[in-house]
Parts: C-alpha cells; structure tokens; sequence
C-alpha cells in the first residue's frame, strides 16, 4: 500500500507535523524520528495527530527507537517500527475506532472507596485541644533539650600553691658520661681556632752587630801526610762562637807541623772577638786529621746602638695579643654553645700556639714590631638539659604530697663557677618550681552541676582549699544555672 514517508527535524513541533501531514495524499503516513536530534512531540501531541491522520483517511505510524515515544505510540494504538522497511514490509495493526479511544468516565465510588482504604485519624487528633496540647509539649521537650545543652559555663579555680626549692651541689667534668642524682654531670669541651695580625710602634734602642771579628787560626798536622784545608773550613770554640778560613791553605806533611790561616766570624759583633787559645775545634773530617788553636785574640768585632723590639717588647706584644685572642674566644664560645647553655669561663685555656712570627726578626734595626700569630683555645660547657635533668629529678622528689609541678621550673648557679686542680668544676645550683594542690575534677563537676552559681561557688570552696572563691561564668548570661552535662563546664586551674 502506498505509504507517505516524512522524516522529522528538531524545531518540528505539533503545527508543523500537521501542516506535513495536511499534504499527504496516500492511505498511510509515516512519521521518521530522527537518530541523533530531539523532537519534543508529547503524548497529547500524538493524539490530535492522529486524529487529524484520520479526518484525512490515513492511517498514521511511527518509526523511532525512542522508548519514551513507543510507549506514548502503543497507548495510543498507533503502530510503531524500527525501521522504514520494516514499515512497508510488515503488516499494519488496524487502528482502533475513535469511538473506542474515547476515556471511559470516571466511576463514581472513589470517594466511598477512599473512605475504606484510609483510617481515620482518632478525634483527640482532630479537636483543636488535642492540637495544642501536643504542641505545646512539642515545645517544653525542645526547651528542655535546649536547657541541657545550650547553657555553658567557665569555672576558674585557685587552689592552694608551694614553691619547692632546693639546692644541689654540682660537679661536673668531661669525664663523667651521665647524670648522677648525686650531683655529678658531664661537661662538654669546645675548642676553637684564632688568629690576629698586630702592629706596634717601639722606641728601645738595642746593640746591633756591625763588624765581623778577625784573627789567626794555627793548625797543627797530626800525621805525616800533606794536608789541605779549605777556604771557608769551620772551627769553633766551646761555647760555639764560629769562624770560618778565607782563603786556602796547605799544612806540609809531617807530624806537629804548623801553618796559620786567616780566620773571620760567622756572625757579626762584639761576640766574635774571644780570648787566645779559646779556639780549639775544627768542623769536618778534617778535624780527625790536625787541630787547632788562636795564638792570640780576635778583634774588631763590633756592635752599635739602634732603635728595635727588644725581647721585652716581643713578650709585651705577644701577651698583649693573646690576652684580646681569650677574650673575643670567650664571647665567641658563649655565642655558638647558646644562652641557655652554662659557659664555665675559668675552663677557657689557650691550648696552643699553632703559629707565631715576628717581624722584623732579632736584632734588626726597626721603629715598628709586628705580630701574626694563631693560636687554639678550649673551654667547657654544661648542656641546659642535663642542668634540667639533674634539677627535676632533685625538685620532683621534694614536691610535698597531694601537690603538682605548674608552670615551668627555673635553675641558676648561686655562686660563680670554680675548676680545681683536677679538672672538676663545682657549683651550687638553685632549682624552683611552682606546685598546685591538686584538684579532683570529678568531685568539682559533681559539686557544680544543675546549681546556680552562687550555691555552687559556696559548695566548691568549702569543699576545696582554695586561695579566693571560684570564678564562675554561664553563658547565656540570663541563665542562672550551671548546666547538667559536665562536658558543657569547662574548668580552669590556675
């Protein structure tokens, strides 16, 4: 049979579907939902079109896969398919008359059916007396609620206080590893590494060498060969006064044959000219070989009168320096060790003096002296916490009985440190702390709960022993008693 075939688009509504279908002129009409785009055609909407497929002597049908369009279809008695040939290929369900899509009327018993399913509600229920009854206790319950949770209260309590003192003689020294309750406490060494660079103006006037002292060296063979000695040979006095040949020489062969050689000083000054038959040692292998001896004193050795450090000058300055370099390692240990640490300052020593140099050196002339020196320092500490360890374990064990430690505790030396001749440090330690009598929460909450707070107040500090009376605080401030609930009081020792 023909079939007129209208697919639909997504801004078709009712008057545009039936405007198509107005043009239709077969036996069946088609309607083609489209796959992917929404047509918002309800089930009343599908009614009068049907209907108007009717007043035009078609018969109408749908094709879509759409579930919520299907069923609205098959209410309706319209025929739905999956697909355009299924349509034309599959036989189409004859429409119902349209006298038979009229609704039935609605029966008129509902409301006796009503009646039997639903109970009815009793008369105290219905009455306004029962209404306001119930309301009215509706009310007093969320009052009630309300009073035992909403009111709170802050109690602040002073009990009675002690101060435990107590002092403790201290020993403490880098051997000990631990803390004794005896008194005993280890120390800890710090060492640091300085170094200064210092220059002074001097005005002492020291003697300076200025000429070598000259004489005659005779050397003496004491074999039978011939002897060579050489310009710059070395011999000396006993008390090591050294000169030296300036020239070359031969001692002829033969025992106890002499030959004089020219000698000069090593060393400058006035300590070159010594007496006659004073030089007596020859340095080297040639000493095995002859001997010697100054037939006379050596002269012209001289020394003269300049400005320079003197040793006095050299040991001024180097105390001088060593005595600032303590005092800046002092601050510098108590600086890093920290404040809370106690520096035992007699333990900072000047380990040593890894470098010293000065210039110019001995028995130059000069008007300044100069000092570069480095030098190791070493001092000993004691821990804050090991002081704190050894004071709580002293003031825990003094604390009366029925009190508690409040706040925290204080230690300080009464007198300065002192180290022996053995290494150990002694001191007395003062150690306080601030005790509380100790409050029974529970017998607090028992006395507080459900009074006003004048009572309350009265009850707790008959009950305790209290400095002053109790501070007591409800909130609202219109309510005049504590609450029931004890996790809504909150206590407060002080």
């Amino acid at each position: 049979m023909k079939t007129k075939i209208i697919t639909l688009e997504s801004h078709d509504d009712l008057i545009s579907v039936r405007d198509k279908l107005s043009w239709a002129k077969t036996p069946r009409i088609l309607l083609v939902w489209p796959k992917y785009e929404k047509v918002t055609l309800r089930l009343l909407d599908l009614k009068v079109l049907q209907r108007h497929a009717d007043s035009l002597g078609a018969q109408l049908g749908l094709v879509t896969r759409r579930m919520n369009v299907r069923r609205n279809a098959e209410s309706l008695g319209i025929p739905v398919f999956t697909s355009t040939a299924s349509a034309q290929r599959d036989v189409w369900a004859e429409s119902a008359p349209r006298t038979q899509r009229t609704p039935k009327p609605p029966r008129r018993d509902l409301r006796d059916l009503r009646e039997t399913v639903y109970v009815k509600e009793s008369s105290w229920r219905t009455s306004l007396f029962g209404r306001v009854v119930t309301f009215t206790a509706g009310v007093l319950a969320v009052l009630v609620i309300a009073g035992l949770f909403v009111p709170r209260a802050a109690v602040t309590l002073n009990p009675e206080s002690q101060t435990a003192s107590i002092v403790i003689p201290v020993n403490a020294s880098p051997s000990f590893e631990s803390v004794s309750l005896s008194g005993e406490i280890p120390a800890q060494i710090f060492s640091l590494v300085l170094s200064d660079e210092r220059t002074i103006s001097v005005s002492s006037r020291i003697s300076v060498p200025k000429s070598k002292a000259t004489g005659v060296a005779q050397f003496t063979n004491l074999g039978s060969e011939e002897l060579l000695i050489p310009e710059g040979t070395v011999v000396s006095t006993n008390t090591l006064i050294r000169f030296v040949t300036v020239n070359n020489t031969r001692l002829p062969a033969g025992v106890d044959e002499i030959v004089e050689v020219k000698i000069e000083a090593v060393n400058a000054g006035e300590n070159g000219n010594v007496e006659a038959e004073t030089i007596d040692v020859i340095e080297g292998t040639l000493g095995l070989s002859a001997k010697v001896s100054n037939p006379e004193p050596t002269v012209g050795g001289a020394n003269m009168t300049v400005i320079g450090a003197t040793e006095g000058d050299r040991t001024a300055l180097r105390q001088s320096v060593l005595d600032d370099l303590r005092k800046t390692a002092g601050e510098n240990i108590r600086e890093q060790i920290g404040a809370d640490n106690l520096f035992l300052e007699d333990t900072l020593v000047l380990k040593d003096v890894q470098s010293e140099e000065f210039t110019p050196a001995d028995d130059e002339e000069s008007s300044s002296l100069s000092l570069a020196i480095q030098a190791e320092f070493t001092a000993s500490y004691i821990l804050a916490d090991d002081l704190k360890a050894l004071a709580s374990s002293s003031v825990n064990a003094s604390i009366p009985q029925g009190f508690a430690p409040s706040g925290e505790m204080t230690f300080s030396p009464l007198e300065a440190p002192v180290t022996d001749s053995t290494g150990i440090t002694r001191f007395p330690l003062q150690a306080s702390q601030d005790t509380l009598q100790i409050v029974d929460m529970l017998q607090v909450y028992n006395l507080l709960r459900g009074r006003d707070a004048q009572t309350a107040a009265s009850a707790v500090k008959d009950a305790l022993s209290l400095q002053n009376e109790p501070q007591i605080t409800i909130t609202p401030s219109w309510w005049k008693w504590l609450p029931l609930i004890p996790f809504n009081i909150s206590i407060e020792v002080k």
